[in-house]
């Protein structure tokens, strides 16, 4: 089987998550700015086959267009132009740093572990991805 690859995208920051080769079970990945992105991608899709790419973008479900909208689709397009033969899916990703936030400490992770730069969001990809998941049955 092949996995699949998920992203919280930022202007800053992207939170990458991946499934394992089953695509069952959804772990963090890496964070890593835009600039490095297509970098850090190749090498993901070079190690092992991809089923497909998952992206957050808010308000999905109700419609809602926000300030991330167009750079979240322009992301997604660079996905399509860079790897064609691999789908991009969107999943709602409403809520999922509040979720990563509240994992963490519910996890029992120190107050110095959840300040780090990026965790939040290579946590908030994994929710993405776990949703795209569950959706999928």
């Amino acid at each position: 089987m092949a996995r699949f690859i998920a992203f919280d995208y930022g202007s800053r920051r992207i939170g990458i998550a991946v499934t394992d080769s089953g695509a069952l079970i959804a772990s963090p990945e890496c964070t890593c700015s835009p600039q490095e992105c297509a970098e850090v991608l190749a090498r993901l899709v070079q190690a092992e086959p991809c089923a497909g790419f998952v992206v957050g973008q808010p308000g999905l479900i109700s419609g809602e267009h926000t300030h991330s909208t167009d750079d979240i689709a322009a992301f997604a397009g660079d996905l399509r132009k860079r790897h064609p033969e691999i789908p991009v899916h969107f999943v709602d990703e409403d809520h999922t740093s509040v979720e990563a936030s509240m994992a963490m400490v519910t996890g029992g992770m120190r107050k110095s572990k959840r300040r780090e730069k990026g965790r939040i969001d290579r946590i908030a990809a994994a929710i993405i991805l776990q949703r795209f998941l569950d959706e999928r049955g």
